[in-house]
């Protein structure tokens, strides 16, 4: 045991044959059902709660909605909880979470009068061949997808920005410059930029490498041959 205040690496036991072959079990008998709709102010220990009473639930995840839509809400309107778009529930055997799919889809959530999601329905569907592991690589590949879209776009507003500040300085310097010539009665005339001209590329300078070099004109090949013949 770690003494008080300590905060050590969490030691992780490796897995005997017999626990890897019943963990394995566990996760083929599971099944999953997906949920497109989720009411507005469900939190997944809701969804968990109106879950367990058809079933033994495993795991739920609820995916938050996205961050741009939840601002502008969060701006706009009295409600600063999070909201979830959609979500999964995994039930321990795949049988129940079949029936259940099947008996509550498109069913009112029901509850007491005056409860929040009385009236909703839900809308939800059994995934045969979907395991728990799919939906995490599934959310990992899209935060990754995520993540590389902002690095993208921050180098593309680091570009502008160092442009922007760059063509400021430079203004700046030509009014000063002009400024200059006003006061000692000159006029300022801005040359125009002159362009590097373009280089040859390799494959042109080999083409005129390779070209033949006609050295002898045409009176002088008719005086070789008057002479031959």
């Amino acid at each position: 045991m770690l003494p008080e205040g300590f905060a050590g690496p969490k030691i992780v036991q490796p897995l005997t044959q017999e626990a890897l072959a019943a963990f394995k079990a566990a996760q083929d008998k599971a099944g999953v059902i997906y949920i497109s709709r989720i009411p507005p102010g469900m939190r997944p220990s809701k969804v968990r709660h109106l879950m367990s009473t058809h079933g033994e639930v495993g795991r739920v995840y609820l995916q938050q909605e996205d961050a741009k839509r939840a601002y502008l809400r969060r701006k706009y309107t009295s409600t600063k909880k999070p909201h979830f778009t959609e979500g999964w529930v995994e039930f321990r055997d795949k049988k129940v979470a079949r029936s259940v799919a099947e008996m509550l889809n498109a069913q009112p959530i029901g509850g007491k009068k005056g409860t929040r999601w009385r009236d909703d329905v839900w809308t939800m569907k059994y995934l045969p061949k979907f395991k728990w592991n799919m939906l995490t690589e599934q959310v990992a590949h899209e935060a990754a997808i995520h993540t590389a879209k902002l690095r993208v776009e921050l180098s593309q507003s680091r570009t502008e920005q160092r442009d922007y500040l760059k063509n400021v300085e430079l203004a700046r310097v030509l009014d000063k410059r002009a400024q200059r010539k006003r006061e000692k009665g000159e006029e300022m005339v801005l040359k125009p930029i002159s362009r590097p001209s373009k280089r040859p590329s390799e494959d042109e300078e080999g083409a005129k490498r390779k070209r033949p070099r006609v050295t002898a004109n045409a009176d002088g090949l008719d005086t070789v041959l008057n002479s031959i013949f």
